[in-house]
């Protein structure tokens, strides 16, 4: 049965500060899939997943300095997100169906030895994606984010954003972002990430997220969920931490990370002082160029 979803006007996007890639679309499941693919197609693949309410804009600062270090760098926008379509049923959206709209992306593709670079929501897709699917990935790099199973108590940050996401009458997506950032956002750059979102009927991607998040161990993904923690138990390819020291929801969660996962020992993982959740838009030029280094060297 087809997804019922709108696309957002092309003129929505027309002159976005500091983003100039061209659009690539791909169709998965009669859904249009918008993503950046930029720099050498023969160099090492940098796949950059973001997160919630944001978009591929959000590293904007960061592709061009993979690009130039060689890296096919790609950055898609989840569906209900940016450029890609918009289904305008919120039950449309799942944990599962965005995981298998990215192994399908993967895919089709035809995307090995990836460099994952992940953050909120694009980490909770992007590592669970690598463990299912782990002869394609390289090395992963986490920034601002995890991979819960429901087990752990959330943070009260998260909870409250949760109960905002669902049932706030208002929701301005741009506005979210800048409150998630230490640096003070420019008019312009708010407007870029309102872009995709022209109304209410756009955000049911942006609503579902929060919602979505396993809180309990009998969350319906809890199980996939826990088999992945069970594939990073015993990961062995290289893993680096990059998260931020100001971010009230996934601060201290490096920790885990380094601890658990086998590739995590030794790294020369990264905490960028003075940076929000949303640590790209904040310092995205210093976390990409630690990335690059954790690659090289690696």
């Amino acid at each position: 049965m087809k997804t019922k979803a709108i696309q957002t006007p092309d003129s929505r996007f027309v002159d976005l500060p500091d983003y100039p890639f061209e659009p690539n679309y791909l169709s998965i499941d009669n859904l249009r899939l918008h993503y950046v693919d930029t720099g050498p197609k023969s160099g090492p693949v940098a796949l950059l997943m973001h997160g919630e309410p944001s978009w591929s804009y959000l590293y904007r600062k960061m592709i061009p300095i993979f690009a130039e270090a060689g890296f096919r760098t790609i950055a898609p926008d989840l569906i209900g997100f940016g450029k890609s379509d918009k289904p305008t049923n919120i039950k449309a959206y799942s944990y599962q169906t965005h995981v298998d709209w990215i192994t399908r992306f993967i895919e089709e593709l035809n995307l090995t030895d990836i460099n994952l670079v992940c953050q909120d929501w694009g980490s909770l897709i992007g590592l669970r994606v690598a463990a299912e699917n782990s002869d394609r990935f390289a090395r992963i790099a986490l920034g601002n984010g995890g991979l819960p199973d429901g087990s752990i108590e959330m943070p009260r940050a998260f909870l409250a954003w949760q109960k905002f996401a669902k049932h706030s009458p208002w929701f301005p997506i741009g506005k979210l972002v800048a409150k998630g950032c230490t640096s003070e956002l420019t008019p312009d750059v708010i407007k870029a990430y309102d872009a995709p979102f022209p109304s209410r009927k756009y955000k049911k991607g942006a609503r579902a997220f929060p919602l979505l998040v396993p809180t309990s161990p009998t969350d319906p993904a809890a199980p996939a969920v826990r088999a992945a923690w069970e594939v990073f138990k015993r990961w062995d390819k290289p893993f680096l931490t990059c998260f931020s020291d100001r971010d009230p929801i996934t601060k201290g969660g490096a920790k885990m990370w380094q601890e658990t996962v086998p590739g995590a020992k030794g790294q020369p993982h990264v905490t960028i002082k003075g940076a929000g959740h949303f640590l790209q838009e904040d310092k995205g030029p210093e976390m990409a160029e630690a990335i690059v280094r954790f690659i090289e060297k690696s």
